[in-house]
């Protein structure tokens, strides 16, 4: 299914697989709530004992958009009703950190990647459990004084998942469910998704030769038990469609217009970076839309090779699903694939590539 003018989207995720750097991929473009085409191609496991085609249902790990579609979006929900303020300090609900962050850290700075702490932490390599984890997150010393430069961080969205978790009075993931992907109808989207292996596309490969599959790729949030404020939710694309069309949207939902526009506004200038409320905003070095969309956009990525782009004032919207890192973490074919298809997109929708 697509719009006449955007049929290069389907080729484009042909080229890719045919390439060899992206086993499969699905991508899905619209303008408001309007689907205007969706693609699918190549595998989602090439293993030989389990290889399979990919198809629009199937399950992704999407790796850091984690971060906007779970984590963000439940953060400025509690802020919408009132269970928290964004000015708040971390050390209110991780009072752990007040000993080692030499600085006071809001929940402001974590969201705007402005918290001073490093960008990640292989806890993985010594930590055996989710609470230990989290008292090395405490225990992790700023690189920096907060509020004074952009540095994209794992560590600060581990740390905004706990606050969510407690501001919320629930897990973080029961608290996603009641207030971002309940109410929007993201019925499949979830952490820890039940279901056979072969329900999702496969990411790396074990030592032994078998994939991952419905398991979190990401080895912080695995041993936090799959659950983690800056990994571990699993999303097919119809989901992503519905969360993708309610931002853009005029309908308050699960976060109140004003908080949606202030999340995808550069809230960073002159801090070597430029970032909204969880979301990337053009310019800043993660920027995946290379100048081709209006300076209203903005877009995240995930490691394991999804992304999702949207611009809320024409209404666009883009979700770019592969398990590239099912091939291995040569990042070099989804990031060629993620600014092609974006240009095609924007030629297709707004004629100005």
């Amino acid at each position: 299914m697509c719009d006449g003018g955007l049929g290069r989207v389907g080729d484009l995720l042909e080229a890719a697989v045919r390439g060899g750097g992206v086993p499969g991929a699905v991508a899905v473009v619209g303008r408001g709530p309007v689907t205007l085409g969706s693609w699918v191609a190549g595998r989602a496991d090439t293993t030989p004992a389990a290889e399979r085609p990919m198809t629009k249902a199937t399950m992704f790990d999407i790796a850091s958009l984690t971060k906007v579609v779970a984590t963000t979006t439940v953060a400025l929900a509690l802020a919408g009703n009132g269970s928290l303020s964004l000015d708040d300090a971390v050390v209110s609900y991780l009072p752990e950190a007040g000993a080692c962050w030499q600085s006071p850290v809001t929940i402001w700075q974590l969201l705007t990647h402005t918290s001073g702490l490093p960008d990640s932490r292989k806890f993985y390599q010594w930590c055996v459990s989710r609470e230990q984890l989290v008292r090395e997150l405490c225990r992790t010393p700023l690189d920096a004084p907060p509020g004074t430069r952009v540095v994209y961080s794992d560590l600060g969205f581990i740390a905004l998942g706990e606050i969510v978790a407690a501001a919320a009075g629930e897990p973080l993931a029961s608290a996603v469910r009641r207030l971002v992907t309940g109410p929007l109808g993201m019925e499949a989207t979830c952490f820890n998704p039940p279901g056979p292996p072969d329900r999702f596309a496969a990411t790396e490969l074990r030592d032994d030769g078998t994939a991952w599959s419905g398991t979190v790729h990401d080895e912080n949030a695995r041993i936090m038990g799959g659950v983690a404020g800056h990994a571990g939710l699993f999303a097919a694309a119809a989901d992503l469609e519905r969360f993708a069309r309610w931002w853009v949207s005029d309908a308050d939902g699960p976060v109140p217009i004003p908080l949606r526009q202030l999340a995808t506004s550069c809230q960073t200038a002159g801090l070597g970076g430029c970032r909204g409320l969880g979301w990337v905003c053009p310019g800043d070095r993660y920027d995946i839309l290379d100048g081709h969309w209006p300076p209203t956009a903005v877009s995240h990525t995930g490691f394991t090779g999804t992304s999702l782009a949207l611009e809320p004032v024409t209404g666009i919207w883009a979700v770019l699903l592969t398990n590239a890192v099912h091939f291995g973490r040569d990042a070099a074919a989804v990031k060629a694939l993620r600014c092609q298809l974006h240009a095609a997109v924007a030629s297709a929708l707004l004629d100005t590539a």
